[in-house]
């Protein structure tokens, strides 16, 4: 049965979307569509943007502790809804329901709270010299978030600028809204005053554009495909807005000589089929010491068969669809394309379910560094295996690309942490040292602008104010 959603969060209500179009949600399962969006007008865009203006004044002079305590309130409300969530973002997204469960709605949920501590303790007046400077709010915030990994990229952007002080006008992908719906649920469960946050649907081409365009608008916080960033880039800069963009990927498993190569190699692949390899940040490319490439494509050739294929809500399934039948095309396009540029498959071909949008788990070998699948971002579950001679050709190999979101160096500590120093990448982890939600997460290059998580995803709404008072105020108060 397909469900008809028509409704939109505007000023602290829900209100009939003024769009004609209604925006298909396809189960990357079955391949059937399960719901319908009704899209937003630019109407709807110019009520939810003058809401969110009208609202900041109010809730930028509430006290910090009032909005951690709201924020508090819609987490606990998401919380309500944690099930349902996994659920829905597991039929769009195709992760196995056990990982959509904690990643896609757990992991989320969590971070409401965590941005609240962090509020919490966040010092926004400083003195430096005798000057108060202070940190306020940069106002209208538009959100435009991805598919991938739906909950969590509209946490990243909507609770820390909440708690700045920011309203905002949220427009989740079309691909994979169901979440932010239920977000706007738990908003208007928690109280927050009409305005504060705003809830528009469409396609980015229409109803992002007009948002990004929007006088309006102070800040778009956008998280999503380079293509796409440096057009909402362009546009943003024509009325000088504040933008930050969490763009695209293709982020190096560095090994180095004296690592543990299979704990490498099997984490690599962890990272780069997690989500079908629908992850910005997966290593996607494993670089190995020449003389260690045979065994390390032994290994991944071993390891693979344990990537099971299958319905998301089974629980044996570790690899579940890509998001839709274009994703799809694409990822096999680029597969083909590298083979017939010379790289070759590890492994017999692989039996497909027989519905849903799958590519099987794919690790390249005999890939050079200037071939296409070693420069651009694939988002399947696609592992490209390269060697290198000598350390300083491994680095500059992780460092020859476009992007600079993450890496990983396996190696004695001491050394992989030198190496890692060396890497243009936002983020460096260290013989699989675990994801840190409170540490800054951005990138390099065409990776992006700007950091999400912990207390620079909070400062990225906030703008320094300096007063200067006079030399002896501060001797004589």
């Amino acid at each position: 049965m397909t469900t008809l959603s028509t409704d939109l969060y505007i000023n602290g209500a829900w209100r009939p979307a003024t769009g004609t179009a209604d925006l298909p949600v396809t189960d990357s399962y079955t391949e059937e569509v399960f719901a319908r969006y009704r899209s937003a007008s630019r109407a709807d865009v110019d009520a939810a943007v003058q809401a969110a203006g009208e609202a900041l004044p109010g809730w930028s002079a509430t006290p910090m502790s009032e909005r951690v305590a709201a924020v508090r309130r819609v987490a606990a409300a998401l919380r309500e809804r944690t099930e349902a969530i996994g659920r829905v973002i597991s039929r769009e997204v195709g992760m196995p329901a056990k990982l959509s469960a904690r990643i896609q709605a757990g992991a989320p949920v969590a971070a409401w709270e965590m941005y609240a501590d962090l509020a919490a303790a966040l010092e926004t007046e400083t003195r430096v010299g005798h000057s108060l400077v202070q940190q306020v709010p940069v106002g209208v915030v538009a959100c435009i978030t991805p598919w991938n990994y739906p909950l969590h990229q509209i946490t990243g952007k909507a609770a820390p600028a909440l708690l700045a002080g920011c309203t905002v006008v949220l427009k989740p992908s079309e691909l994979a809204p169901s979440s932010a719906y239920l977000l706007a649920e738990a908003v208007s469960q928690a109280g927050l005053p009409p305005g504060v946050f705003n809830l528009v649907h469409g396609s980015g081409s229409e109803i992002g554009e007009a948002l990004v365009s929007h006088l309006g608008v102070d800040m778009i916080s956008f998280t999503g495909s380079t293509q796409a960033g440096k057009r909402i880039g362009t546009m943003a800069a024509l009325g000088v807005k504040r933008v930050a963009l969490e763009l695209g990927g293709k982020s190096a498993a560095l090994v180095l000589p004296g690592a543990d190569l299979a704990a490498a190699v099997k984490a690599t692949l962890g990272s780069c089929f997690l989500n079908s390899g629908q992850t910005c940040s997966a290593t996607t490319r494993l670089l190995v010491p020449r003389e260690n490439y045979e065994q390390a494509a032994h290994l991944a050739g071993e390891l693979m068969s344990s990537w099971r294929m299958g319905d998301p809500a089974d629980a044996a399934t570790r690899l579940g669809p890509l998001v839709s039948r274009a994703q799809r095309q694409k990822v096999r396009g680029m597969i083909d394309a590298a083979l017939a540029s010379g790289a070759r498959r590890l492994g017999a071909d692989v039996a497909l379910p027989a519905q849903g949008f799958f590519v099987a788990p794919t690790v390249l070998r005999d890939v050079t560094p200037e071939m296409a699948i070693a420069q651009e971002e694939v988002f399947g579950p696609v592992l490209v295996l390269m060697a290198y001679d000598g350390v300083a050709d491994g680095i500059a190999i992780a460092n020859g690309t476009d992007y600079g979101l993450a890496a990983t160096v396996w190696g004695p500590t001491a050394e992989a942490l030198a190496i890692a120093r060396r890497l243009r990448a936002g983020q460096v982890d260290v013989n699989g040292a675990p994801f840190n939600p409170a540490a800054p997460f951005g990138g390099f290059k065409r990776s992006g602008l700007g950091r999400e998580n912990g207390r620079f995803g909070l400062e990225e709404f906030l703008e320094p104010v300096s007063i200067q008072l006079p030399i002896n105020y501060f001797e004589a108060s």
